[in-house]
Order: C-alpha cells, then structure tokens, then sequence
C-alpha cells in the first residue's frame, strides 16, 4: 500500500496585540480623535474652563483684585441683606417655578391627547418659547404696569371690580369752606340739623370738579334750586358751584352752573341715615314721607372715594410672583411636550387593561400614568431648578429700579454687585462660585438620570 501523506496547512500567525504596528494604529487613532475634538475643547477650554477658574481665584481678592482677602468675600456674601435676600428669592423660585411647571405640564400633556385639535394646541403653548427673554420681559412690564390705561391685567381687575362694586363719578369734588357743608372724618360732607319738610329746596354746592368732567347727561340747576317741598318732603339740589368764565356767586346757584347727577344723599335724624336717594341729571332729590322735625343732608364719603387703580403687580409684595407668571408662560409649553413625548411611550395595555378592570380616569392618572411617567417628570424639573438657578434677564428687565432688591436673584446680583454699580468684582466672583456649587449638583443628577435611561 501506499500511503499518501497530506501535510496540513498552518494557519496565519495572528498580529499581537502589543506589536509596534498595533500600537502606531493605536495612536495614530488617538491623535485623529484629539483633532477632532481638540477645536470643542478650546471652546470649552476659553468660554467655561477658564472663566470658572479666573472666577474661583478671582473671588480671593478684593475689589480692585491686588490685595488678597482670602475668604472674606465669602464671609461679607452671607452678612449683605441684599445677598441674603437674593439667596432667598432664589430658594422660592427653585421651589415654586420648576413644581408648577412640571405640574401643568402633566396636566396639560394629558388633557391635550383627549383634544381633536392636538397640534395645534400644543404649538399655540410652545410658541412663547420661540420670544426671547428679554422681549417676554418687555411685554410683561407692559402687561404689569400699574395704570389702567396701560396695563392689561390691571385694566381688566378694575373693569370687574367696576362691574360690581361701581366707582366714584366725582373723586376730586370738595364743598368749599363755610358754605353750609361741613367733611367729615370719614370724607363725607354734611349740613347741621336744620333741614325740615315743608322747607325751601336746599343747595349743595360742590367744587374741585373741572367742566369737562361733568357727565355728558348734566343740566342746569336753578330750576331744581326754586322749587319748594311739600309738607312731608325734602328737597335739594346738589350743583357745581363754579361758572364757566367767572363771574356769579359763591354758595348761590347761578344760571348757568349745572347740577351734579347720581350723588348720592343721606337723610339723617339724631345720627342714623332714615331715607337715601341718588340726584337726577339736575342734581336734584327728593324725600317724600319724613315726618316732622328737624334733619341734616350728607353727602356719604363714597361719593367722593378715589377711583379703583387695580393692584400693584410689580410692588415689594407682589413683584417675585408676577415674575414668576411670567417665566411659566414662557416655559410652560417645553414641559408639556417633553411630558407629552414620555407620555406617548407609556405601554397602553396597562392602561387599558387599568379601565376593564373598572378604573376610573382620576385612577388611572393617579395610579398608572405618574408612576410611570416619574422618571421623565423628575428629568423635567430638574433641568427647570437648573434654569431657575440661571435667571436674570426677566428679573432684571421686569422688576422695576425702586423694587429691583426685593425681586433680585443670585444672577441679577452677582450682575449688580459686579458691574451694576457696586464694582467689586471679587464679592461678585464670590457669588458665581456659590452659583455654580448650587447648580452643579442638580447637573450631576440630571446626567446620571440620562446615562440610567439609555442603559
């Protein structure tokens, strides 16, 4: 026999890992990847590394930067009541802003699935992100501003406080001195008790109203200032006692002075009001039915009550909240879609299977949808407390000079301290290293949240 013997090919020695070809490929990968990334990381380097690090050393000296304090910027930020103030205001808009967005952002991405109109609606909520902060602010100082002719909020408060309180038709009105009416300490006017039925018509006589003031609806008074009562009735008239040009007589109603319409008068006996009537458009009234004696006219305080001018949106009190209006009409949209997105990846079996199983709508959303919506409501406010912690331009532009300490923010007086007046750069600097301590630990949650979601 013979045997055929078939030598077996060997296969190629593999390329080790640790040859110098390997290790060239290697670098030469790396220095590829770095000049990719080196023109970000100059970026990164110029306009955060370093300006965090000037800051930081910065905030070691003193305002003109030559003398070296050490921690005394630190210590003077925690005793200024302004910063004190500041860090308060901060903590009010960390704990309001990014909670009542992320609440009518779950709202409104829930009800918004139930509507016909469904982009529409969301694009209407997301446009004013779309408005710069500095035009948002703007138009919410205009909106705020405390003249009614001027501001929309408060122009609508007073049309419906009007609606149901009414407002004063004569607030400028004042009887003159010694003519027979005498204020009181409330700011009504009134006669002594020498007013009987039966009497000649008693004169009321007003100033301090301008002509073109009166209502369009006013007549003269003289024919209502000679009639004469009847034997159970009063009768007056209440007029501007002024003429048109100069001339008549004070305390007499002249022909040509008008009487002042829908005043209200008071009959009052032994200090209680018995009757009440409102002057005609001659400024005339009557009272019928009194019985005999002796009763003094008052004209009430009301008559003369300054006009509503509706609330002081951007006073000490109220100037924080208005801002903050203003920052969740801007932002509201960005939660609800956000929202709405992880709202659209929900599994729907479950909620499904939640409403066979008899559930209610409030269950569900209770029960189901936040549950499961938690991890991208928590993402949501944790980028708004990041956002929250930044803001200046609408506390700067909104806020007016006289209340700007009331409204001011870490940001806007970092700004103030630094550059706005105070010119001490290193408390300023002092101030954006408490900024970023503040900020950088929502950061560092926010990002493990996101490396958690995509593993």
């Amino acid at each position: 026999m013979t045997a055929t013997l078939v030598k077996e090919a060997s296969p190629p020695t593999p390329r080790h890992p640790g040859s110098a070809r390997g290790r060239r490929l290697r670098r030469r990968g790396r220095v590829i990847a770095l000049l990719f990334v080196l023109p970000a990381l100059l970026l990164l380097g110029a306009l955060v590394v370093y300006p965090v690090l000037f800051s930081v050393g910065r905030s070691f000296f003193d305002a003109s930067g030559t003398t070296f304090v050490g921690g005394e910027n630190y210590t003077e930020m925690f005793r200024d009541p302004a910063t004190l103030k500041a860090i308060r205001n901060t903590a009010i808009w960390v704990v309001v802003a990014p909670t009542l967005l992320t609440g009518l952002g779950l709202i409104l991405a829930v009800l918004v699935e139930k509507i016909r109109w469904a982009t529409a609606f969301k694009l209407l909520l997301f446009m004013p992100m779309a408005v710069s902060f500095l035009a948002a602010g703007i138009i919410f100082r205009l909106a705020y501003d405390e003249d009614p002719d001027k501001g929309v909020l408060n122009a609508a408060v007073v049309s419906v406080h009007d609606a149901f309180q009414g407002s004063s038709s004569y607030p400028t009105a004042r009887a003159r001195d010694g003519e027979g009416l005498t204020k009181g300490a409330d700011g009504s006017y009134a006669t002594g008790a020498d007013v009987s039925p039966g009497g000649p018509a008693a004169a009321l006589g007003l100033v301090g109203v301008a002509p073109k003031d009166l209502p369009g609806d006013a007549e003269p008074a003289a024919a209502a200032a000679a009639g004469k009562a009847g034997p159970d009735e009063v009768r007056g008239v209440v007029y501007l006692d002024f003429t048109p040009g100069g001339g008549g007589e004070p305390g007499a109603v002249d022909r040509s002075e008008k009487g002042l319409p829908g005043v209200t008068v008071e009959a009052v006996r032994d200090g209680d009001p018995v009757a009440r009537t409102t002057t005609a458009a001659d400024g005339s009234f009557r009272f019928a039915g009194l019985d005999s004696g002796s009763y003094a006219l008052k004209l009430p305080s009301a008559n003369f009550a300054a006009p509503y001018d509706g609330i002081s949106w951007l006073g000490p009190a109220l100037v924080t909240p208005a801002i903050i209006g203003a920052y969740l009409w801007i932002w509201t949209g960005f939660a609800m879609v956000l929202i709405g997105a992880g709202l659209a990846a929900l599994p729907r079996d479950a909620l499904e299977a939640a409403r066979m199983d008899g559930a209610n709508e409030w269950q569900i959303f209770r029960r189901i949808t936040v549950p499961l919506l938690a991890p991208v409501l928590t993402v949501v406010f944790v980028t708004l407390v990041i956002n929250v912690m930044k803001v200046f331009d609408l506390v700067y532009i909104i806020a007016p000079g006289p209340v700007q300490e009331d409204a001011t923010v870490l940001a806007t007086q970092m700004w103030l301290v630094s550059f706005g007046g105070g010119n001490n750069q290193g408390l300023g600097s002092a101030l954006g290293v408490l900024l970023l301590l503040l900020v950088v630990p929502a950061m560092v949650f926010n990002v493990r949240r996101f490396r958690r979601s995509q593993r």
